[in-house]
């Protein structure tokens, strides 16, 4: 109303204004004749102040006005903000369950574990009133199921060998969880043998994952673990070695943005360290626009972001690459993934390079809008499923934007450059 009423003077102001403009230009014949004719020029001046000095005045009314309704504007949009907030806050405290829902599980499993391995187990559990996002309760207990069962079969030793190692006969599993900022970490830790790494070494040899020759940092070896029908059991069991374990726990808790380290020293046990978003309904995105197309990537995916010229694509075996700090980063472009026309024949691009410390891919894109909050709406229609998507997400202009799935971008990366080889191969034979 007030912005209305505004306006409305705003209005009446400026066409007073207009009036008096061309009044001031009908009577200026006027006073040049009477200069002309032998007038004082001091005389002529001071009637124009008189009959038009307000002139200069018209508009201080409205602007005391304007400014007045400007204050209380930004106030209202404050408090708005605020308001916006809370009841944001409180939508997402109704969605969050604590994790006790999972946790309450596990003494049953580690009993039942025990008995079958011939193990004493001692479970602890902390931080079981964490509370995080309903959604990611949903997917979260089978990778903390198979690390704990990797724990007690593979980490923790038998009560006879333990008590030769000088230790309690009683092994003890710690599942533990805690906020970290907007992170919730989930820790599986035991106090077994810790992960041989010469024995997981041998075993990516005898599978062909690195070469004989190839030398690891103890890190590297653990993270070989994760790979799919990766087992160092010695026999397949009801518990272990048929090749289906920790490669799930990565790919599912990558599904839902986070990830999973796993850390050990030698008999003095294994730690693994699932990081996860606090909830998935509403993420910080990236926006980028592709064409006339704006998709949002998940900033928790976000290395980096650089400005490129075409002359700074180089192309190598078909696929094209990024430097980067003497670092080659494979390219995908957007545009060609999609199958949209490019808006512009711009000097520049961007490249947004996502994944992980090990695990990277340059995307590129036509332009950068900014960093935005959105929430997260999930594609479910058979006709809507497309690789590379995750969901989608209404904006403040109402326009809808695709966010990108960083995870299958990844796989989507390596696909095409094995695909780019495959025809590099063909071509030359």
């Amino acid at each position: 109303m007030q912005m209305s009423d505004l306006q409305s003077e705003l209005v009446a102001t400026e066409a007073g204004y207009r009036e008096k403009i061309r009044t001031l230009f009908e009577k200026l014949p006027e006073f040049i004749e009477a200069v002309q004719n032998g007038a004082n020029i001091k005389d002529v001046k001071a009637q124009i102040n008189t009959e038009f000095g307000d002139i200069f005045s018209v508009f201080d009314s409205f602007d005391s006005a304007f400014k007045a309704t400007t204050v209380k504007f930004r106030s209202s949009t404050q408090n708005l903000g605020r308001i916006a907030g809370e009841l944001q806050e409180g939508v997402m405290k109704i969605r969050m369950v604590p994790i006790s829902q999972i946790f309450s599980r596990f003494p049953r499993v580690v009993r039942d574990l025990s008995r079958d391995l011939d193990k004493k187990i001692n479970l602890v559990i902390e931080g079981e009133d964490t509370e995080l996002d309903k959604s990611v309760i949903e997917d979260l207990l089978d990778p903390i199921m198979h690390c704990v069962r990797n724990s007690i079969d593979h980490g923790i030793e038998n009560p006879s060998e333990r008590l030769r190692k000088g230790k309690n006969e009683e092994g003890t599993v710690l599942l533990k969880a805690s906020n970290e900022g907007n992170m919730i970490v989930i820790d599986i830790i035991d106090d077994g043998a810790g992960i041989d790494v010469k024995k997981v070494r041998q075993k990516a040899i005898d599978k062909g994952l690195i070469h004989p020759n190839k030398i690891l940092s103890d890190q590297e070896a653990f993270q070989l673990i994760f790979e799919p029908g990766f087992s160092t059991a010695s026999r397949i069991t009801n518990v272990s070695g048929r090749g289906v374990g920790l490669d799930v726990v990565r790919t599912q808790i990558e599904k839902l943005n986070g990830s999973v380290i796993v850390t050990s020293q030698p008999e003095t046990g294994t730690k693994f360290s699932i990081r996860l978003p606090l909830t998935l309904a509403i993420i910080q995105g990236l926006l980028v626009r592709v064409g006339v197309e704006v998709y949002s990537i998940p900033i928790a995916s976000v290395v980096e972001s650089h400005r490129v010229q075409a002359s700074e694509i180089s192309t190598i075996d078909n696929y094209e690459v990024f430097n980067v700090r003497n670092e080659v980063i494979s390219v995908l472009r957007l545009s060609r993934l999609f199958g949209i026309k490019n808006a512009d024949d711009s000097e520049y691009s961007f490249i947004v390079i996502v994944g992980t410390a090990d695990k990277k891919i340059g995307v590129m894109v036509d332009a950068l809008i900014g960093e935005e909050d959105v929430v997260i709406k999930p594609l479910r229609d058979q006709f809507t499923n497309s690789p590379g998507i995750a969901g989608a997400s209404i904006l403040g202009d109402g326009s809808v934007s695709l966010i990108i799935d960083v995870t299958q971008l990844l796989e989507l990366g390596v696909k095409q450059e094995l695909f780019a080889r495959q025809e590099r191969e063909a071509s030359l034979s």
